[in-house]
């Protein structure tokens, strides 16, 4: 299989300016995302998308392509990721003569990732013959039978099979996107503009693992799950 290894990385951010660039564990943090994308080997071509030379610049230092530079207009905080996705999947193409299978995305916000995560997530999207595959991490509190919406005074539960179950102990186990790995096919892609085919499939990572860059504190959390883990 031909597949684009995408790393989105845009020069602004509100919650943590620079955010890409911003050290973890010795490294930019985009780094870390680049190394697991290079050590997996799944992809026939890592590159990165962004609009930043300084990020072009420390990517490239790190072994990931960047051959062409995003768009101002797709490095907005209005821009949709599928947008900057279809964007990079048609300019690689463009640029490289070649057509791709599918597209790994992976962002650099979610840098614990590994690459037997990645290589894992291959060979399940391969095996289940999956056209969309998605990183989730088991959620454990609180459970979503406890949670209601409001209408006006009304609680209504959010999910009605939650009168089934009796027990706690009964309760099936539920997953949360983490933003790790999105791996979809082409067509799904260029056709239906999402992530999400009608052959979704889903690879379990760690909590631990599934920490997402949005603020100061993960940040200094994942410098700490890092720090342990060597």
């Amino acid at each position: 299989m031909r597949i684009l290894a995408l790393i989105p990385a845009r020069g602004g951010s509100k919650g943590l300016p620079r955010k890409n660039l911003l050290p973890l564990a010795g490294h930019p943090l985009i780094a870390h995302t680049i190394r697991v994308a290079l050590e997996a080997g799944a992809a026939t071509d890592v590159v990165v998308s962004t609009d930043d030379a300084e990020i072009a610049a420390t990517a490239r230092a790190y072994g990931a392509a960047v051959p062409f530079m995003r768009p101002a207009a797709l490095a907005e905080d209005s821009a949709r990721t599928i947008d900057v996705v279809i964007h990079g999947l048609q300019t690689m193409e463009a640029l490289s003569q070649r057509r791709y299978d599918a597209v790994l995305l992976l962002q650099p916000t979610s840098p614990l990732r590994q690459a037997a995560d990645v290589q894992a997530a291959l060979q399940l999207y391969i095996d289940e013959r999956a056209d969309s595959l998605i990183s989730v991490f088991e959620w454990q509190s609180p459970h979503p039978f406890y949670m209601y919406w409001m209408r006006e005074n009304e609680p209504l539960p959010v999910l009605n099979t939650a009168r089934l179950y009796h027990r706690r102990q009964d309760f099936p186990a539920v997953y949360v996107r983490n933003g790790a790995i999105y791996l979809t096919d082409r067509e799904v892609l260029l056709r239906r503009q999402t992530f999400y085919g009608d052959r979704l499939r889903a690879i379990i990572m760690p909590a631990a693992r599934s920490i997402n860059i949005d603020h100061p504190d993960d940040l200094q959390q994942a410098e700490r799950w890092l720090s342990q883990s060597r």
